[in-house]
């Protein structure tokens, strides 16, 4: 019998679903079509992070059953239950960046409102834009486990992939220069008194950090469109390393440098906000950046189900 967490069968799965989604030869509508490849995605998320080790993907339950059988320690007839999407998403966005569990949590949303709600369609979102945002996202899974295109896919298919994956990659890039271009001409307007009314009133209102995400870490980086300085936020810890300095014979300070990576960009003055990884790096802000803190200040998170 198929171990639940074995991630070869995970992936025959994925590869299983993503053929519905792409066969031509069924007439299938858009809505089908995104069902299947939302269903893909999912386990596809599940096979990378059980390529690394099956408990990655295990319900952290006080009996333990789940991660004691996945390891190994304990066999017979026990279910496995395994975490929920969310909670796959946000460990494959720690795991392999730049996976956007902000992007694929949309897909797995929007699939729920369409099995479990009203909603006679899938998503608002036109097909020609929703297919190069869900394989951007499949691409950096199939990276992670060591997969091209051609072994997800198939041969024939690749190319209507990688058409999805350049006009993704071509929406970055023009949404990056669209909203830098839009910051500079909004703060040059107010600069040169030539708003609205209304638009004055609202940029009046205004207080610094509104635009903030309230992210755990943050830092100072230049504004790429107006060169202030902008805050640089994120959650997600790369790298800690604790550090001890001798300030004199018999004192000691310790203190911790994280390495955490940019998930938000806003500033101040021109009302910039960059919110998600790809668009800080097209913008060619830090991808991480560092910073200082007590060591009570740091812990490692509490391993549970989210």
């Amino acid at each position: 019998m198929t171990k639940p967490w074995d991630h070869n069968a995970l992936l025959l799965k994925a590869r299983l679903f993503l053929n519905h989604a792409m066969d031509q030869d069924e007439p299938r509508t858009f809505d089908e079509r995104a069902l299947w490849a939302s269903l893909a995605l999912e386990l596809l998320a599940k096979a990378a992070l059980a390529r690394v080790s099956p408990v990655l993907i295990a319900v952290p339950s006080e009996d333990g059953n789940s991660l004691l059988v996945a390891s190994g320690l304990i066999e017979g007839d026990v279910r496995f239950t395994s975490v929920p999407a969310k909670t796959l998403f946000a460990r494959c966005a720690k795991a392999f960046r730049p996976f956007s569990d902000k992007e694929a949590g949309a897909i797995s949303g929007a699939r729920n409102d369409y099995l479990h709600g009203a909603s006679p369609t899938f998503t608002s979102i036109p097909e020609e834009a929703w297919w190069p945002s869900y394989w951007a996202q499949m691409h950096i899974l199939a990276n992670a486990c060591d997969l091209v295109l051609d072994d997800l896919v198939g041969t024939d298919r690749v190319g209507a992939v990688e058409k999805h994956l350049a006009r993704n990659a071509r929406n970055i890039e023009q949404r990056c220069e669209m909203l830098l271009g839009r910051a500079r001409q909004r703060l040059a307007l107010f600069e040169a008194g030539q708003v609205r009314a209304s638009d004055a009133a609202e940029w009046a209102r205004y207080r610094v950090g509104d635009h903030s995400a309230r992210l755990q870490y943050s830092s100072t980086e230049a504004c790429p469109a107006c060169g202030a300085l902008g805050h640089l936020e994120g959650d997600n810890i790369e790298e800690a390393t604790h550090h001890t300095d001798q300030l004199s014979e018999d004192d000691y300070e310790s203190w911790m440098e994280l390495k955490v990576s940019s998930e938000h960009f806003s500033c101040d003055r021109c009302r910039l906000i960059l919110d998600s990884y790809e668009l800080i790096a097209e913008a060619e802000l830090p991808e991480s950046f560092a910073v200082r803190t007590e060591v009570g200040d740091y812990w490692e998170p509490e391993y549970g189900n989210d």
